[in-house]
């Protein structure tokens, strides 16, 4: 199927952005991927984000700098604030301190702009709210609010008012979006979910991220290919 269709995906390395990069790609749109070194103390996942554009075939993979370091207040952006390891998951009343400051308003914002100098009609972000971290920014409302904004805040939107903004994840829980994935012929190997990773790369496999991500896989009974530090 081919829609015609010029999207932009943010593509941070994980499984979420992963597998709405292969939605995307599978309707036939014409994709670019963006990705943003912020300063991140997971800074690997921009190589398995590298990976995964040229794994899936993508117009353009931009890597935007935003440096939110500068910013702190956040487990992933400062030193000074360790990362959670095996706290209880899934209350989503607590935002963790795993939550970056307005990190998806900013990056969304960014691919508003490039997406009116590119055309483009869709702008795709991996948001879930099913199994996440509690991060407000990951909610339907925020994502139908972020729309309706881009709508009235470009030349585009105010003259067609054609922007979408979607998250085709935002109901899936971590074993369905594995499971889709799989069925576009994600190679999950390529991806990276952990918060803080070793020098080499590899998982922790016990921040809040790689703990969800290992128990989508058990529950969608299909093999982790991750490499973790730790398998436990």
């Amino acid at each position: 199927m081919t829609t015609n269709l010029t999207s932009i995906v943010l593509l941070s390395g994980g499984i979420d952005s992963a597998t709405t990069l292969a939605i995307a790609k599978a309707r036939g749109d014409r994709v670019f991927a963006l990705s943003f070194d912020y300063g991140q103390r997971h800074h690997w996942e921009l190589n398995a984000a590298t990976r995964i554009a040229e794994s899936l075939g993508v117009e353009r993979h931009l890597v935007q700098t935003a440096d939110l370091r500068a910013i702190g207040g956040s487990a992933l952006t400062s030193d000074d604030i360790d990362v959670p390891r095996g706290r209880p998951l899934g209350d989503a009343h607590v935002i963790p301190v795993t939550y970056v400051p307005a990190r998806n308003l900013i990056f969304l914002s960014l691919a508003l702009a490039w997406a009116e100098v590119l055309g483009a009609t869709y702008i795709l972000i991996g948001a879930n709210a099913v199994d996440y971290s509690g991060y407000p920014d990951c909610r339907p409302e925020f994502i139908s609010a972020f729309e309706k904004t881009a709508n009235l805040a470009t030349k585009v939107g105010v003259e067609s008012g054609n922007i979408r903004v979607e998250a085709p994840l935002i109901h899936l829980s971590k074993a369905e979006i594995i499971k889709t994935g799989v069925s576009l012929g994600i190679d999950y190997s390529l991806t990276l979910s952990c918060y803080d990773p070793d020098r080499d790369g590899r998982a922790c496999g016990e921040c809040d991220s790689c703990r969800i991500r290992r128990r989508g896989f058990v529950e969608a009974g299909i093999a982790d290919p991750t490499r973790y530090v730790n398998r436990g």
